[in-house]
């Protein structure tokens, strides 16, 4: 990659190979789209579910297959609750979800592209069994 530099200000010139590449890339995700779209609301749609079930859930947030859960002690105080976050980290994690942390006591589900509803309700049910755990 090269950066030019002219009277107009600079420029970029990228290598036409990764170019390419990046666009190869951005007709397969946006041709998946649909599939994420549709999956991405089942996980928050269910996480959501499980906000209802469990005080310790405050927020959940999220766009596509991009979710953030965060926990508190209180919804009223909306107190964070890392020392949660850790338990239910290491507990999912022992049973096959990999979550990862994000903020004080937030973790984010970002699951690959290539999730179909299987993959959704397993994770979803291992995430519900480990806050159950908590009770």
């Amino acid at each position: 990659m090269t950066w030019e530099s002219g009277a107009h200000g600079s420029t970029f010139g990228g290598n036409p190979v990764c170019c390419a590449a990046a666009l190869a890339t951005l007709d397969v995700v946006e041709q998946s789209l649909p599939h994420v779209q549709q999956m991405g609301e089942r996980m928050l749609s269910g996480v959501r579910q499980l906000q209802e079930k469990f005080a310790c859930i405050g927020d959940v947030r999220g766009r596509g297959l991009m979710v953030g859960v965060e926990f508190v002690k209180d919804r009223a105080t909306r107190e964070p609750y890392p020392e949660l976050i850790d338990r239910i980290t290491e507990r999912a994690f022992r049973k096959g979800l990999l979550l990862l942390g994000c903020g004080k006591s937030t973790f984010r589900l970002a699951p690959p592209l290539v999730l179909d509803e299987y993959d959704v309700d397993t994770g979803l049910g291992i995430l519900e069994e480990c806050l159950r755990e908590e009770d």
